[in-house]
């Protein structure tokens, strides 16, 4: 269902986040996200840089970010390359995403990579990419993981529970499909109620 019609309005700017995941031949998992950033409007930014001024309907950011993980969600390699930047200065942080090998995706996510990459020498931009690469993550490798975890004698809770109202430990989908892991009573933070 599309959201209720608005006001009369212009539209000013469109970000574009496409992410995809892949199964490699080695095994381990290649998770992309490339962001687009248009506008409907010439903006000026650094003279020294793209002439000074990005024209409407060219990309004012456009980014590339690539994780390869393992089913265990840890980051085995990071690349990204900053095709459109509106400084020159901007690529340079490209290569600060090589900091996340060695990271689990995980909760706790953004501060582990906070923890890693300072502000000083990130790009706002490849960060925010950094969300919906482990939701896509996760939906990528949930077969995989499901395959796992049927093999398994002894069965692990699946991380995904407790994360939304649909996998509430206390809800009819939890009781439904993972009864050993159902538990009656609210959940809260701190624990059952």
């Amino acid at each position: 269902m599309p959201l209720c019609e608005s006001s009369s309005r212009k539209k000013m700017h469109h970000r574009h986040i496409d992410c995809e995941g892949y199964l490699r031949d080695d095994g381990l998992w290649d998770i992309e996200a490339q962001m687009r950033d248009t506008r409907t409007y010439d903006c000026g930014y650094d003279k020294d840089h793209r002439g000074g001024i990005i024209r409407a309907g060219d990309p004012v950011h456009d980014m590339w970010l690539r994780l390869t993980i393992n089913l265990d969600f840890v980051i085995q390699d990071a690349q990204a390359s900053s095709d459109h930047t509106p400084f020159g200065i901007c690529t340079q942080a490209a290569v600060e995403m090589k900091a996340l090998v060695g990271l689990q995706i995980a909760q706790g996510w953004m501060k582990l990579v906070r923890g890693r990459i300072g502000t000083d020498k990130s790009c706002t931009h490849l960060m925010d990419l950094l969300g919906p690469i482990a939701a896509t993550a996760y939906q990528t490798l949930h077969m995989a993981l499901e395959e796992r975890e049927a093999k398994r004698l002894v069965k692990q809770k699946p991380v995904i529970l407790d994360t939304c109202i649909a996998l509430a430990s206390d809800g009819d989908v939890i009781k439904k499909r993972w009864p050993e892991f159902y538990r009656a009573g609210k959940i809260t933070k701190a624990g059952i109620d």
